[in-house]
């Protein structure tokens, strides 16, 4: 069974698309290949990224309750 790539593999592929798309050497149906591969890659990477803010959260201690509440960056 194939791993599951994480965030960063996920983006380096990313850039490489961009990079070869960049180029201007790909024929027409290679680019549009490469631009859906990227598209695919970048949703899931908005993905992970919505995973890891949902994750994101901080425990306060009020009254002896612990609460939990969404990580803002201030």
């Amino acid at each position: 069974m194939a791993k599951e790539k994480d965030f960063e593999e996920m983006l380096e592929d990313l850039e490489n698309i961009v990079t070869s798309l960049e180029k201007d050497d790909l024929k027409l149906d290679e680019s549009i290949t490469k631009f859906e591969e990227g598209m695919k890659l970048t949703k899931l990477c908005n993905t992970k990224l919505e995973e890891a803010e949902k994750k994101i959260t901080i425990l306060l201690n009020e009254n002896g309750e612990i609460k939990e509440e969404n990580f803002v960056a201030e």
